[in-house]
């Protein structure tokens, strides 16, 4: 009979592309649907809802300025990192949701090809929502989406894979950096995926993991003047109000919870959360110029 001890994880933040703990040094118990410990879970701090802000803002650029196409790429890696370690997030969604190992699979099943769905998305995305406008004068009107720019996620409460893959992917497919505040609740499937986005090709900073006290993360966030947009989904009904007041201190879009949330996530997405976090650029051109060429622009 064998006497050796388990290696249990350790469980960390993912911010910039690296794996710190609290700068706080807090940790708070995890447990499963019946009550049993799981793990300890980094409680996030003020400083590191910052920390994360920054390194969302670095990477925003770079990420940003990707081709649709790359951006696509890489998000259809990140379902191949997920599929390789499927039997993890399976055991780690029982765990947390207190589901059935096959319904676990299911979901984490659907989680990957949301994924798949999404990537397929970035290139196409700006054709359905952009294009050319009719207009009373000689000019071409052109109008295209461009990002918003660091998005705050609060991830559902209940839905620790499939539901947190639903409010993150849309984020960073159409070229938005993200700040992710996990389920207080179940935060280990979100931690998880921490180390799948670190090993598929997606730029550090892109999506950052926060762990801890919803309400204590998300307010700084709220008010961050260098967040462009939060999603509230994770949150209650009175949170929700009091970080729609805080996101008013400077230009935020806000996406309030939808009656889907925390309820069937497996339902078809659609683009709505695509284009919540998009600006549109229109560009006013002339026509009837002669080029250099004597060809009409």
């Amino acid at each position: 009979m064998s006497d050796r001890l388990s290696v249990f994880k350790t469980y960390k933040l993912y911010v910039g592309g690296k794996f710190p703990r609290s700068e706080s040094g807090r940790v708070y118990e995890v447990t499963d649907a019946k009550g049993k410990w799981l793990a300890n879970a980094p409680l996030s701090s003020r400083k590191d809802a910052r920390d994360a802000v920054v390194a969302a803002r670095k990477a925003f650029g770079a990420w940003s300025g990707a081709t649709a196409y790359n951006r696509g790429q890489i998000l259809y890696r990140i379902a191949e990192m997920l599929e390789g370690r499927r039997d993890q997030y399976v055991a780690e969604v029982a765990d947390a949701e207190g589901l059935a190992k096959s319904k676990a699979a299911a979901q984490v099943d659907a989680a990957i090809d949301r994924w798949v769905w999404y990537a397929g998305w970035t290139d196409k995305i700006a054709q359905v929502v952009g294009g050319g406008n009719p207009v009373a004068g000689p000019f071409f009107n052109l109008s295209s989406p461009e990002p918003t720019g660091v998005v705050a996620v609060l991830a559902p409460r209940e839905s620790s894979l499939l539901g947190l893959v639903s409010v993150v992917a849309p984020v960073i497919a159409t070229g938005n950096t993200a700040v992710v505040v996990a389920s207080e609740k179940s935060p280990l499937p979100a931690l998880s995926l921490g180390e799948v986005l670190a090993t598929s090709d997606l730029p550090g900073g892109v999506v950052n993991v926060l762990s801890g006290r919803t309400a204590e993360i998300a307010t700084p966030l709220a008010a961050h003047q260098d967040v462009n947009a939060i999603d509230l989904t994770g949150a209650d009904e009175t949170l929700a109000k009091e970080l729609e007041i805080a996101a008013a201190d400077n230009l935020k879009r806000v996406l309030r919870p939808q009656p889907v949330d925390d309820a069937d996530w497996s339902a078809a997405p659609g683009i709505d959360r695509m284009t919540a976090f998009l600006e549109t650029k229109t560009v006013w051109h002339p026509t009837g110029a002669l080029g250099a060429s004597g060809s009409s622009y």
